[in-house]
């Protein structure tokens, strides 16, 4: 990948305006981190030059996991940031994830991870999902992978373990969880010896998840929130004929139209006012500059907060139903909706 010279924009919004979670360890996260997955219409090199621009422009936190794919190109921004000496690697936070099929070997996968990004530490590292062993690529949301296998906590422990063993050999800063339901988290609680610190999760207007993420808040763990504006550009594999679309939802491009703002921006804004950590993505330098201004503009009005509450539909878009192990009813049986770990 062909990477240019890293300068910090002229137009760039300072970093320290932009405003931080803290965490129950004490640490800071910014409030918007920029997203590395992207649909099939884009390449790993758009995506990590997009990286390097955001920097650019003021971003400090990054989202990555070894399933995209792209790693060893983010790598290559990276390197190419922090060899600039404009950038310094405690001035960002960067997040993995690990892959389903890697339960088993934890640290080996860090360690990648850290190989393929250039870098020696991650600032958090996720288990990506609560089910191990999928391995089919590419499927659709009519397909299930042969390996899969449900929600076993003996064995997610083991996978815990593991992760906090990377805090221990300062592999990572901090360990958190990605996909989570309650039921699972009151186990993990009950039994981890490192809480995690924060849990990625799908929310956007029309699927804001309340129950669940007021237990985060009342657990202290940070809701990282992805798919902020309901990822209308997701590949059509992850597409059901019941999804909506958040950005042509009537309540937001009223707020949008009187703010002047693209309906986007008003989703990522409502985010960071509910107090998630939204990672929204994009490769256009005027969208992802938009998305980190949004943070340090004037707040939405407690109206239209109240308005974006009650737009809520419940319309989960990232259904998972690829992880559907043999016997299972229907992807409802991966988030436990009947409050029981569903097996």
């Amino acid at each position: 990948m062909s990477v240019s010279t890293f300068e910090i924009a002229t137009d760039a919004i300072d970093p320290t305006r932009v405003p931080q979670q803290l965490l129950y360890t004490g640490a800071k996260i910014p409030v918007v981190g920029i997203g590395t997955f992207g649909s099939d219409r884009y390449t790993g090199e758009d995506i990590a030059t997009a990286v390097q621009e955001a920097i650019s422009v003021g971003y400090r936190h990054i989202d990555c996991a070894s399933v995209y794919g792209n790693e060893p190109l983010i790598g290559k921004s990276l390197r190419n940031v922090l060899a600039s000496g404009l950038i310094q690697r405690e001035d960002l936070w960067i997040t993995s994830k690990l892959w389903n099929d890697k339960h088993d070997d934890v640290i080996a996968s860090c360690e990648q991870t850290l190989k393929d990004l250039q870098i020696d530490y991650l600032d958090l590292y996720l288990v990506h999902w609560p089910f191990p062993n999928y391995h089919a690529p590419g499927v659709d949301v009519d397909s299930r992978d042969p390996h899969a296998k449900p929600y076993i906590h003996e064995n997610y422990m083991k996978t815990w373990r593991q992760m906090e063993r990377l805090v221990e050999m300062g592999l990572v800063k901090h360990i958190g969880t990605s996909n989570m339901t309650i039921p699972k988290f009151e186990l993990l609680l009950r039994d981890a010896r490192i809480k995690p610190v924060a849990n990625e999760m799908e929310l956007h207007p029309h699927f804001q998840q309340p129950e669940l993420f007021q237990y985060c808040i009342d657990h202290d763990i940070v809701p990282i929130g992805y798919s902020p504006i309901g990822s209308p550009k997701r590949p059509e594999r992850d597409k059901t004929p019941d999804d909506t679309v958040d950005i042509e939802d009537p309540v937001i491009v009223s707020i949008a139209e009187r703010l002047g703002v693209h309906p986007a921006v008003v989703c990522v804004k409502w985010a960071i006012q509910r107090g998630q950590v939204p990672i929204p993505f994009s490769t256009s330098r005027k969208n992802f500059r938009s998305n980190l201004e949004c943070s340090i503009t004037p707040p939405l009005t407690d109206t239209d907060m109240e308005a974006i509450a009650g737009i809520d539909k419940n319309c989960r878009l990232i259904k998972g139903q690829v992880f559907l192990w043999e016997g299972a009813k229907g992807w409802e049986d991966l988030w436990d909706l009947d409050g029981t770990i569903t097996r």
